[in-house]
């Protein structure tokens, strides 16, 4: 069996993960499947003989979204990608509150002033105000909401292209719920050009208060205000794992032809010789062939006080060396290394799943197609008993809206995620998500000696003066 890495673009929810996850898992020679949502990655066990990744790959391509084999270290992508997330949010909840604002006020003055007593500006009164004004009524709210839908329009995008899939996530309930309000409002505007034509004055009133275009553009500028808060919280959940990346240094000193050349440390090779001088990292697992000094192994064993190392002493990455300087042959580089071994360690309990974890993607995977058909029927039932389209209408959008499955979905991941960079971050590694979860049922804990559960810091506990001495001694007299 053969265990690899992938990165997974496109996905937005838990029924995306779902989705992800059944493509994969439904192949031949596929041991198992896990993706994880907060780092958009997927760990996969496979049969090497039967499978190749770029089968894989295929498969979730086929599903709907994007995949590559992730090369480079996943706390590192993730965080990278997940700032540019955060930016990108950013960016879309501005556009959308600045034009949001507006088109609430144009839409709702009227119940903000009998409400908080806001005036009316004049020119409102004079553009916007009455049945002559009608259409400019309707089209400064379309004109405003065309933004807020242009700048999330990922939203659509993502949302009926899952649609068609027959893997509908919680995109597909924003997108055709603010679809729905704004086809509505283009019908109203139609409406009411023909009630002016027609001098039906009663179907100019009844359609210019139910426009709806409001309703969309509040729809997907709360959402964005949801995505903006979650993407910010996945974006912390990897700073625990990017402190233990941070161990090892960026760049070493290597002696090539008799010189010393400073490379990065993932271009170290087996058998370079390194110089490590005094308060330097280690960059990757070794032996001394020159010198002698005290390296901190704090952070990997967990030894408070710092070890004596001279030629032919192993020297691991991730710890410190002191005050001497020193040469080593580099024996494990890159993934080989302990420290990458414990981050890697650190990853794939990140991305394992708890079984709690597991029915909540069960749950999140049929979720959003029921929701649409609750939707329609409570639509459908609100027409037989009797009340107006625009009644009914609403009932199936506020269905739809107010059933997004995230917080189904996010919450057991982030909470795991969390403690395990946290336990990380304190020296603490855990094996999986399922055993964080069992942990709780734990009634005694057996440790193998003090230094097991010690700061991994020297610290002064009392202070003895001559005084104090000379008074043991009188004592002791």
């Amino acid at each position: 069996m053969k265990k690899e890495s992938f990165d997974v673009t496109g996905m937005t929810c838990s029924s995306c993960q779902a989705h992800v996850e059944k493509a994969v898992r439904n192949l031949d020679g596929i041991k198992s499947a896990n993706v994880n949502l907060l780092s958009n990655n997927m760990i996969v066990e496979y049969d090497e003989k039967k499978l190749d990744e770029n089968k894989i790959i295929s498969a979730v391509v086929n599903a709907g979204y994007g995949a590559n084999k992730a090369e480079d270290n996943l706390a590192i992508n993730s965080k990278i990608k997940n700032e540019e997330m955060i930016n990108s949010m950013k960016r879309r909840l501005i556009i959308s509150i600045c034009f949001w604002i507006p088109l609430m006020y144009v839409a709702m003055h009227h119940m903000f002033y009998e409400w908080f007593g806001i005036p009316v500006p004049s020119f409102i009164k004079l553009f916007l105000h009455g049945n002559e004004n009608a259409i400019k009524f309707a089209f400064t709210q379309l004109i405003l909401l065309l933004p807020i839908v242009y700048i999330n329009r990922n939203y659509f995008i993502v949302g009926f292209k899952r649609l068609l899939k027959k893997s509908p996530n919680m995109d597909s309930l924003i997108a055709i719920g603010s679809s729905s309000a704004i086809i509505y409002g283009l019908y109203a505007i139609y409406m009411i050009i023909y009630g002016l034509r027609n001098n039906q004055i009663d179907l100019v009133q009844k359609y210019s208060m139910d426009l709806y275009f409001e309703s969309s553009g509040t729809i997907l500028t709360l959402v964005t205000v949801g995505k903006y808060l979650e993407t910010k919280s996945k974006g912390k959940t990897g700073d625990a794992i990017s402190k233990l990346i941070n161990l090892a240094p960026k760049t070493v000193v290597v002696i090539k032809d008799n010189k010393e050349t400073e490379i990065l440390s993932k271009d170290v090779s087996i058998g370079d010789i390194l110089v490590i001088k005094p308060g330097r990292s280690i960059p990757v697992d070794g032996t001394v062939t020159q010198g002698s000094s005290l390296v901190d192994e704090a952070s990997i064993t967990g030894e408070s006080i710092p070890v004596l190392k001279k030629v032919g002493d192993e020297l691991i990455s991730g710890t410190v060396n002191k005050n001497g300087t020193l040469k080593m042959k580099a024996e494990k580089v890159g993934e080989n290394t302990t420290l990458a071994q414990i981050i890697k360690l650190v990853e794939e309990a990140g991305n394992s799943k708890a079984p709690i974890s597991r029915l909540a993607d069960k749950v999140s995977g049929v979720f959003v197609p029921i929701v649409i058909l609750i939707a329609i029927i409570s639509t459908i039932i609100w027409l037989i008993l009797g009340q107006s389209f625009e009644f009914a209408l609403g009932i199936g959008i506020a269905v739809l809206v107010i059933s997004c499955p995230c917080a189904l979905g996010l919450a057991t991941p982030v909470a795991i995620m969390v403690g395990m960079g946290k336990s990380a971050e304190n020296g603490i590694l855990i094996k999986s998500a399922e055993s964080l979860e069992n942990l709780h049922s734990v009634d005694t804990v057996v440790l193998d000696k003090t230094g097991t559960i010690t700061k991994g810091k020297p610290k002064v506990t009392n202070i003895i003066t001559d005084q104090d001495i000379l008074i043991n001694r009188k004592h002791w007299k």
